[in-house]
């Protein structure tokens, strides 16, 4: 009979090593941040919050907290995985100095606020150029997708309500650049609402929006060529008009409920007038077909405003809705884009659901709970998981190319930031070798050079 000894080799732990580095993959996001000049621009943002004799700079300490989150933690304390490698990320600040920062900036309230989303959006320009034809904005087009988040709370903090899924937290209401089929996407907003808040509360739309606007170029501010895309919780008279505001001339495609009128409407559309839906290549989508509806379905919306309906089987086992009809399931769009097919923009429409994937990657980064309890204290922090967000996008935008640049955080995090590396000084230099058989040292090593090559900031 043979001795079984497991399925795994036995090793010897001892404690004590040396010049090794933890997470050392997490240079690329160190590299992104000095080559975007998002150090220098907090750091200058949260001047005011710097007391004198001061060993820890504001700005520093809030973008440490934003680099731990953007490699998994989900708490201030996790910083702590940051000053456990003083050679990759400097000197930082402890666990009470940190706590003390977030408390300040909370108790400032919009001033701090203010302060770090302008040196976001000045940030944000800079990295658009440095991408140039990865940049969302390469084509002349920049598109805002809007939606709401529940994030759960397990513990009585202040606004915590019972949120419409019968759980209990707070429900957000976010913004996301589209990255389109190349890339991901980055934040641009963050209401934080309590659990209760409505899903279609217009007033929370319209300064999502205005969040969103502004951290956009200046050109994107304003005009035909920024696209604000929500689902049917946006469609409201008050947000619509809003957005077709005369001088403020935004592009948009919001989802709209099935009332009873828009209902009767659909069931009076012939046949003849259905066209068929498409996909992203170009193919014509089995089962779905789109039509505009006109007429006085459209009293009391803005001018210019269209309707566009779309039927589709249902997917086996899905039920039937009372607004669905014969057999088929509805949904429905507003948009102010004329001269296109309408199966094109109904196609648009759909692409919205990329906004799930970036509140999947946003869960996974910091937003799985709010940790802090105060209100306040917890804009911050999702100031700090915007921030985090915003590297985990910006550095494969400028950095990763092919497949490598649609990663999600957690596939980002297993395979290039958990990297193991050796630190080596010789003479004056120090150098961090990555593990020769890391599967994906070689993307590492190829990002790094890419982002060596891009110029400074300033």
């Amino acid at each position: 009979m043979k001795k079984r000894i497991g399925s795994y080799p036995r090793v010897r732990i001892e404690g004590g090593g040396r010049a090794v580095v933890s997470q050392a993959g997490g240079v690329l996001l160190v590299q992104t941040v000095r080559k975007a000049g998002l150090d220098t621009a907090i750091s200058a943002a949260l001047t005011p919050w710097r007391k004198a004799r001061a060993v820890h700079d504001p700005g520093k300490i809030l973008l440490d907290v934003a680099l731990a989150v953007a490699l998994g933690g989900d708490c201030l304390a996790d910083v702590g995985m940051l000053r456990a490698e003083p050679a990759v990320f400097g000197p930082v600040a402890s666990d009470p100095t940190v706590s003390r920062l977030i408390d300040t900036l909370a108790a400032s309230g919009e001033k701090a606020l203010r302060a770090i989303r302008a040196a976001r959006a000045e940030v944000r320009h800079h990295v658009w150029r440095l991408a140039d034809r990865t940049a969302p904005d390469a084509e002349g087009t920049v598109t805002v997708d809007l939606d709401g988040v529940l994030v759960i709370a397990h513990s009585d903090k202040e606004d915590a309500a019972p949120t419409w899924k019968r759980t209990y937290g707070h429900h957000p209401l976010m913004g996301f650049v589209d990255h389109g089929p190349g890339g991901t996407g980055e934040p641009v907003a963050a209401l934080l609402r309590p659990g209760n808040a409505g899903s279609n509360t217009a007033t929370d739309h319209i300064i999502a929006a205005q969040l969103a606007l502004a951290q956009l170029p200046k050109t994107y501010r304003r005009g035909r060529q920024t696209l604000i895309r929500t689902d049917s919780a946006g469609g409201t008279h008050d947000f619509v008009a809003w957005l077709a505001q005369r001088g403020r001339w935004l592009s948009y495609s919001v989802g709209m409920v099935i009332t009873d009128t828009i209902h009767q409407h659909v069931l009076k559309v012939p046949e003849s007038a259905w066209t068929p839906a498409v996909e992203a290549e170009g193919e014509i989508r089995d089962g779905a077909w789109v039509a505009e509806l006109t007429g006085d379905v459209l009293d009391g919306w803005p001018k210019g405003m269209r309707l566009i309906v779309r039927k589709e089987r249902p997917h086996p086992g899905a039920q039937l809705r009372l607004t669905d009809a014969e057999g088929m399931r509805l949904t429905c769009f507003a948009t102010n884009t004329s001269g296109r097919p309408i199966a094109e923009l109904e196609l648009r429409h759909r692409l919205r659901a990329r906004a799930e994937d970036r509140i999947r990657a946003a869960r996974a980064t910091g937003l799985r709970n709010l940790p802090l309890h105060r209100t306040a204290q917890n804009r911050i922090w999702l100031e700090i998981v915007q921030i985090a967000l915003d590297l985990l996008a910006w550095m494969p935008m400028i950095a990763l190319t092919g497949k490598a640049r649609c990663w999600e955080p957690r596939r980002l995090r297993l395979r290039l930031f958990t990297t193991a590396g050796q630190l080596v000084t010789t003479g004056r230099r120090r150098i961090l070798r990555l593990a020769r058989h890391w599967p994906w040292t070689s993307d590492i090593t190829a990002a790094l050079e890419r982002l060596a090559l891009l110029p400074n900031p300033g």
